[in-house]
């Protein structure tokens, strides 16, 4: 099955790719890795902002890594020219978890996007991973991820 195959399978419908907000670039491509900027669990109706363990709760969060994974999908898709394919391996996702002070299931939140990243690209997806809980995030959004994706 194709990758394209099985995001249709899934559900989603790709954005179109996130633009810098500030003086970077979406992604840069380094011999066979693509290094992807940190994407933010926004989407078309404003996305899933505020502090988790606070006024946002963990299936919520998870949704909202869910919506990094895609928006990191739409930029690796980019990065490969539109050709999902040439997906080798994710091989590091960076978890970013706007966090109250007491929350603790920063892993948890992640997995949203874990998960995704096996449903879309099968064994290739499995990764290494950092979970992080910060203070703030960009925007005020509540979860950011940013790759590190080998590719043909």
């Amino acid at each position: 099955m194709t990758i394209e195959a099985r995001l249709k399978d899934l559900g989603i419908d790709l954005p179109k790719p996130a633009a810098a907000v500030a003086n970077y670039v979406p992604f840069v491509r380094a011999g066979n890795l693509v290094h992807i900027s940190g994407q933010l669990s926004n989407d078309a109706d404003g996305g899933i902002k505020g502090t988790v363990g606070d006024d946002v709760d963990l299936e919520t969060a998870v949704a909202g890594a869910r919506l990094c994974g895609i928006n990191l999908v739409a930029q690796i898709k980019a990065a490969c020219d539109g050709d999902l394919e040439r997906v080798v391996r994710i091989v590091k996702l960076g978890g970013f978890v706007q966090a109250a002070g007491d929350f603790i299931e920063i892993p948890k939140v992640i997995n949203g996007c874990s998960d995704l990243m096996v449903d879309v690209f099968g064994d290739a997806g499995r990764h290494a991973r950092s979970a992080v809980g910060v203070y703030r995030l960009p925007l005020g959004f509540a979860v950011e991820v940013d790759a590190v994706v080998e590719v043909r």
